[in-house]
């Protein structure tokens, strides 16, 4: 859209991030008008999505107003663009919940470094989104309240940042904050239809609770396309050059839609709709060859043992840890079990890089379906047990945890649907291939587009 048609229209929703960092930087829009937009579609459609957490109204608007004056707004890459962020890092002047009513009320003395260079960017942060307690589960359902999914809002929007993902699927924002630990940025992407990509180990600050789940978690980027996610990564990694990434040269990628854990199944529909795109990769000039990916029983046994331990280390800094669900709280003791017996050893992170790196000789990339199913339900996880929790998270999930435990960059695109719902395809790269894997977004963007955002009412 031109910028004369961007001073005429006479709303911003809907709008990519560039478009509006584009016009805010030219002047033929305020971004007070922006956030003011924005925010009027929060309060009418967010009411039954469930997103927001916390809504920054009348901060987000005096921020805008100060945006407005800046003497250098036309250097900003994200002027008066409009962001949320996940409930899991701090924001100044706003409480910290995580999804708990364990945490503290308190507000924020600072910003995480990811925030503060948002804002630098010229970003205007509208709230914070919703996530499951201690951001543990694939589902963003919990004692304070539930994040839906906007394609069906009886499904779950997925999690930990399904807040975000929500947010961004339904148009509220055009880009979002999330992090991921075993796939909590990518498993809302997928579910919502969004784009969701990951970074490497020490691309972006990660510093998320007591030692983000032993070096598992990570920042970045939930949006509505691959141009507006590759200008946010840029922004988080402090690399300009990932916001304008190469279209890819011709890759040799391996598909893999069996699941690498034992007893949970690929959905049939799924694994067609990525045999789909699969299809659509080869008629863009890249080798798609079919592969089986597997888990070994020591990988699967020691990423549990991040993931509990990484839970047990961030309860024990909680003001009243009493008052976790009874699925947390069991989840904690077993943490606090691993980590008793020091069953999390980095070595066995290295060890599973290098036996990945190894199963992937001759290949650039790998592809999977980035969930096994479609979205689940939306509600009913946080009053179920542990158990069936953890199996129910098995089933929607196995896929994405080989990247966190391995270090390296990923991403969720939409890939097709199913039965109306979206279906998200998982790429993983190799260490520094942040850059390739945002340029195929584009690639694929642009031969088969996706929806930007869900139509709204």
């Amino acid at each position: 859209m031109a910028l004369a048609e961007l001073a005429q229209a006479s709303r911003t929703i809907g709008w990519a991030a560039g478009e509006i960092a584009a016009a805010v930087r030219k002047g033929a829009i305020s971004p007070v008008d922006v956030v003011r937009q924005h925010l009027e579609q929060i309060a009418r459609r967010d009411p039954r999505i469930g997103a927001f957490q916390r809504v920054r109204g009348e901060a987000a608007l005096r921020e805008a107003a100060v945006l407005a004056a800046h003497p250098a707004r036309d250097a900003l890459p994200l002027a008066g663009v409009p962001v949320a962020i996940k409930d899991n890092v701090p924001v100044a002047g706003e409480p910290l919940r995580e999804g708990s009513t364990a945490t503290s009320d308190r507000a924020s003395p600072v910003d995480h470094e990811v925030v503060h260079r948002l804002r630098a960017a010229g970003a205007i942060v509208l709230g914070l989104t919703r996530v499951p307690e201690l951001c543990l589960w694939p589902f963003t359902d919990g004692a304070l309240g539930t994040a839906r999914n906007p394609w069906d809002l009886a499904r779950t929007a997925g999690g930990s940042s399904g807040g975000s993902a929500a947010a961004v699927a339904a148009g509220l924002v055009p880009i979002a904050h999330g992090s991921d630990g075993l796939g909590s940025i990518r498993v809302p992407a997928a579910a919502c239809g969004v784009v969701g990509w990951k970074p490497g180990d020490g691309v972006v600050p990660a510093d998320i609770g007591q030692g983000s789940w032993f070096g598992l978690s990570c920042n970045g980027v939930l949006a509505a396309s691959a141009a507006d996610a590759a200008l946010m990564a840029s922004v988080l990694a402090g690399r300009p050059g990932l916001a304008t990434p190469a279209s890819p040269p011709s890759l040799r990628i391996a598909l893999a839609t069996a699941s690498p854990v034992a007893g949970a199944r690929t959905e049939p529909g799924v694994a067609a709709v990525l045999e789909e795109l699969a299809q659509v990769l080869r008629g863009l000039g890249h080798r798609v060859d079919n592969f089986r990916l597997r888990a070994p029983t020591g990988m699967a046994l020691s990423v549990f043992a991040h993931w509990f331990a990484g839970a047990a280390a961030d309860a024990a800094a909680l003001k009243d840890p009493e008052r976790l669900l009874p699925r947390t709280r069991r989840h904690v003791a077993a943490g606090r079990i691993v980590r008793t017996l020091g069953l999390v050893r980095p070595s066995a992170r290295t060890h599973w890089g290098e036996r990945l790196d190894a199963m992937l000789a001759g290949f650039d990339l790998l592809l999977t379906p980035t969930t096994a199913t479609t979205a689940p339900a939306a509600e009913g996880w946080a009053e179920r047990g542990w158990l069936a929790n953890l199996r129910a998270s098995l089933a929607f999930a196995p896929f994405t945890a080989v990247a966190n435990f391995a270090g390296l960059p990923a991403i969720s695109v939409p890939a097709g649907s199913l039965a109306g719902l979206p279906v998200g395809a998982h790429f993983v790269g190799r260490a520094g291939s942040e850059g390739l894997l945002l340029g195929l977004a584009a690639q694929l963007e642009f031969a088969r587009p996706w929806m930007r955002c869900v139509p709204g009412d």
